[in-house]
């Protein structure tokens, strides 16, 4: 039975909390459209547009609620963490769910879904299920345009970019990469977004107004992620397998200096990183080191390490709370996130989430 349930939110705004009783904690996989789960939804497809441009166009409903949403990609599920760090929830949702990206607002968040080629969205207040996002085919990774309204999307298994408004649900452009696209980064005006290519070990360089590849840039190999220096001179890239971090300037568009990484006690093809931060006074980044089971802190303007951190096996997704006092570590093999005090660099705790843990988000301001 489809119903709806409205309630009064704490400004007076009108929000949809719930479109159908399938929306409850429901697994939202796809499965090759065999399921039953999705049949309810091409029904009142109507009211999922209601439901999301409510949750969207309203007042925002949760500020700085301290959340932290865990993205479990082989437990096909979400962990929620309170501002305590303590589990308060397991959501069941798509198939291999990776990436997740908040929307321009922070009231909603996305969450790319590779086995079932759809990108859903949460409410960041109630954590329920507003709208699927489909035909994004294996999406790993994106980006959002400051315009809050393209989202930039690396899809794995066709070696290309896609351009979807999140508004519409429409894809609106596609971008060829080279083999395995994952990371993707743009620049804080908006104009230029970067692709990194796992396989070809390349960066692309897309210019949004002109609408094309400018460059393709040749790195290290099988790089992963992206992060800009808050001056948006440097864009860092880890590479994968070459154990490194390679430095491009943004105005040349040229590799200008790399940094290696090399933990005591691990050999050099154990150092994977994949995830890497830079802090918002440009002073410091954190590097996940996949395998080797650390976090590389680094000074930016020596370009040199400063500490190994040790935390979970094959450390991959990091983030950092608004205040920059603690950074969550995906640990990917031990299925648990490590938490660590930045101003010491030690790990103050560690909690036991879902299988296999990938993304990260903290709703903390």
């Amino acid at each position: 039975m489809i119903w709806t349930q409205w309630i009064r939110a704490r400004h007076g705004s009108i929000l949809l909390m719930k479109l159908s009783s399938m929306f409850r904690r429901a697994p939202v996989t796809d499965q090759a459209n065999k399921g039953a789960n999705m049949n309810p939804l091409r029904t009142v497809g109507a009211y999922a547009f209601l439901a999301m441009s409510l949750v969207w166009s309203g007042e925002p409903a949760a500020k700085n609620s301290g959340l932290v949403f865990i993205s479990n990609e082989k437990g096909n599920t979400l962990t929620v963490l309170d501002r305590n760090d303590r589990v308060i929830d397991t959501i069941e949702t798509c198939a291999r769910p990776r990436g997740m990206h908040f929307n321009i607002d922070r009231t909603a968040f996305f969450v790319g879904c590779a086995d079932d080629s759809l990108i859903v969205v949460y409410d960041v207040a109630s954590q329920k299920l507003i709208r699927r996002i489909r035909g994004v085919e294996e999406p790993e990774t994106f980006d959002l345009h400051p315009n809050g309204r393209h989202l930039y999307v690396s899809n794995e298994e066709d070696a290309a970019l896609t351009v979807f408004d999140v508004e519409s649900g429409e894809s609106i452009g596609q971008y060829e990469t080279g083999e395995e696209p994952e990371g993707v980064q743009i620049t804080a005006d908006g104009r230029l977004v970067f692709v990194a290519s796992e396989a070809a070990n390349l960066v692309h360089v897309i210019d949004t107004e002109a609408r094309e590849v400018i460059k393709d840039i040749f790195v290290n190999v099988r790089p992963r992620r992206f992060a800009l220096t808050p001056d948006g001179k440097e864009l860092w890239v880890s590479a994968e397998l070459a154990g490194v971090v390679d430095i491009i300037d943004i105005e040349t568009l040229k590799v200008i200096a790399d940094i290696a990484f090399l933990p005591a006690g691990f050999r050099k093809e154990q150092v994977t990183p994949v995830d890497l931060l830079i802090t918002r006074d440009g002073t410091r980044a954190y590097v996940g080191l996949g395998r080797a089971n650390h976090v590389a802190v680094v000074d930016v303007a020596k370009r040199k390490v400063i500490e190994y951190i040790l935390v979970g096996k094959r450390a991959w997704g990091l983030a950092l709370t608004h205040d920059e006092k603690k950074l969550y570590v995906a640990n990917g093999l031990s299925d648990d996130i490590s938490i660590i005090d930045t101003q010491s660099l030690k790990v103050i705790i560690s909690v036991p989430v879902g299988l296999v843990p990938y993304g990260i988000l903290i709703d903390d301001h």
